[in-house]
């Protein structure tokens, strides 16, 4: 620790990166619709890996709904989501393309 000249204690991380954790940490998700790029039973193992949960359904602990390319109009999952959002919930949809940039992203859990 070192002290600034405000008087302040300063404390350096040996590490500053442990201290982040995936957005998918301890977060319950949801798919909707195929996915184009890879099975749901892969993207679910890429979830788990990152510290997320996986649901079937969509409930009020749901965080994530991620939305496959390949669906045919809105689902019943989506709109369930969209039901529980407009309550003041907080549950992100987002886009296939988005859910691959996340599960990209190096995590440290």
């Amino acid at each position: 620790m070192d002290k600034n000249k405000d008087n302040f204690e300063v404390i350096y991380l040996s590490d500053p990166s442990e201290c982040m954790m995936h957005p998918f940490y301890n977060k319950q998700i949801v798919f909707t619709g195929a996915l184009s790029t890879m099975i749901r039973s892969e993207a679910a193992k890429k979830v788990r890996a990152c510290g997320g949960i996986i649901q079937g359904a969509v409930t009020k602990e749901t965080d994530f709904v991620i939305l496959g390319k390949n669906r045919r109009g809105i689902s019943t999952k989506q709109l369930k989501a969209e039901q529980l959002i407009s309550l003041g919930l907080d549950i992100q949809i987002i886009v296939e393309d988005d859910f691959i940039w996340l599960i990209s992203m190096q995590h440290n859990t």
